[in-house]
């Protein structure tokens, strides 16, 4: 199946909210609706208790026995069950026993249970006029009237019941108002969800095809937007990741394809910078002493591998000693760069001579580390013999005078690292010169 889109879900998430309006409407509206017909339905069995009240007084009047004038009022309640007036009735005497009713096999154990609560009242001396009892599982509630007329110690009571309003009677008065506000509220939704579309749905899918182009190699591609909101606060973060995106491309075509370090390039970026932004800072450059002698005895593979392992050590010394925004690169051969801070460049260098001293024997054959050197053509090819490489740290810094270009940078360097590579071991030199 496929997912719903963002277009979608936002339609769908609008038809939900619509359902759940109207169920909620319709729900609260038959709630109130019902309410209406039961008190509508209460007033008028009230009105009944008073037609019954003056129909057993007109019968009470009559010179008959008692018996003549139960089976009358018997008579009228069954026509006002037969027009839906009531729902049923039965009279009982004040022991409770049932004399006359409009059905059979209407006395249950909980209808007894009620009659018997108001002859209680009764013989307590309390009124039971307009008493009346609901039953919700019935969905009946009832009237209880005194047949006293003329003769008050008739000792007759009537009990009325009428049926409660439903909901199915209830839904019809609701069910017009509800389509109207169904309808209403779908209209508003549909507006809405055109709205949202043109709003956020639009500029999201306008991004989408441009990450599609840029990601196709278009990185000079950039959008435009002026909404003055989150969405173009979107925009320009969207335009400054694709400048990233340029410069960290021209960054890996730069790298060094050994070491994965950056190049030439990056590297003059960073150190101009620092310089523009007037931060103190030291340039540590590296060389390799024998270097050529090794990689002629022991061959590239061996001799990149050397350059591995400098390139590991610069790294690690760069995360143990130096600062997280410290910067390393890769010239390419022998040749690293490595630029800190003044206060971490001393920690930084021995760092690197210590563990390149220790680590670098590993490159030579046992035979070779016994002697303590290797034999190898010079590069005016006479034989010679060559000590196990050491490295050479050259350290340019501002702290002591004003640097103002790269190319000044690489012109300090190159006369401090011959003072470095001058002393037969690893050293690290740094140029203190205030001119």
């Amino acid at each position: 199946m496929k997912p719903l889109t963002l277009q979608g879900k936002t339609i769908m998430l609008l038809l939900l909210f619509t359902i759940a309006i109207i169920v909620v409407f319709v729900a609260v509206q038959l709630w109130h609706e019902l309410e209406i017909i039961n008190a509508y339905k209460e007033s008028e069995a009230q009105i009944l208790t008073l037609t019954v009240e003056n129909i057993w007084e007109k019968i009470s009047n009559l010179n008959t026995p008692q018996e003549m004038k139960i089976i009358l009022i018997q008579k009228k309640l069954n026509s006002l069950k037969e027009k839906d007036t009531i729902r049923e009735a039965y009279i009982f005497d004040n022991y409770g026993e049932v004399v006359a009713s409009t059905g059979s096999k209407i006395i249950t154990v909980e209808r007894k249970m009620h009659d018997i609560s108001i002859l209680n009242k009764l013989e307590k001396g309390e009124s039971i006029k307009g008493e009346m009892t609901i039953n919700k599982k019935n969905q009946e509630f009832s009237f209880y009237v005194p047949l006293e007329g003329s003769n008050k110690d008739s000792g007759l009571i009537v009990r009325l019941f009428f049926s409660l309003g439903t909901y199915a009677s209830a839904l019809q008065n609701v069910l017009l108002p509800a389509v109207i506000i169904g309808l209403g509220i779908g209209l508003v939704n549909i507006f809405l969800g055109v709205f949202l579309s043109k709003l956020l749905i639009g500029p999201i899918q306008f991004f989408n095809e441009a990450a599609s182009k840029i990601a196709s190699g278009r990185f000079d591609l950039r959008v435009h937007v002026k909404t003055e909101d989150e969405i173009e606060e979107l925009a320009d973060t969207f335009n400054y990741m694709t400048a990233e995106l340029v410069k960290m491309q021209q960054r890996a075509m730069n790298a060094n394809p050994l070491t994965k370090l950056p190049g030439n390039i990056v590297i003059m970026e960073q150190i101009n910078q620092r310089i523009s932004q007037g931060v103190k800072f030291t340039v540590i450059y590296c060389d390799l002493d024998h270097f050529k002698a090794f990689n002629d005895k022991y061959g590239i593979h061996k001799g990149d591998e050397a350059i591995k392992l400098s390139g590991d050590i610069f790294k690690e010394a760069v995360k143990s000693c130096g600062n997280t925004d410290d910067f390393l690169g890769h010239e390419g051969g022998d040749d690293f760069i490595l630029i800190t801070t003044p206060d971490k460049s001393q920690a930084v260098a021995d760092y690197i001579i210590s563990e390149f001293d220790k680590r670098i024997r590993s490159l030579y054959s046992e035979e070779d580390l016994k002697r303590g050197y290797i034999a190898a053509h010079d590069r005016d090819g006479t034989e010679k013999k060559f000590p196990i490489m050491s490295i050479s740290l050259a350290g340019v810094t501002n702290m002591h005078r004003e640097i103002t270009s790269y190319a000044q940078v690489t012109n300090i360097a190159a006369e401090v690292k011959k003072k470095s590579k001058s002393i037969e071991k690893s050293y690290f030199t740094l140029d203190k010169r205030t001119n």
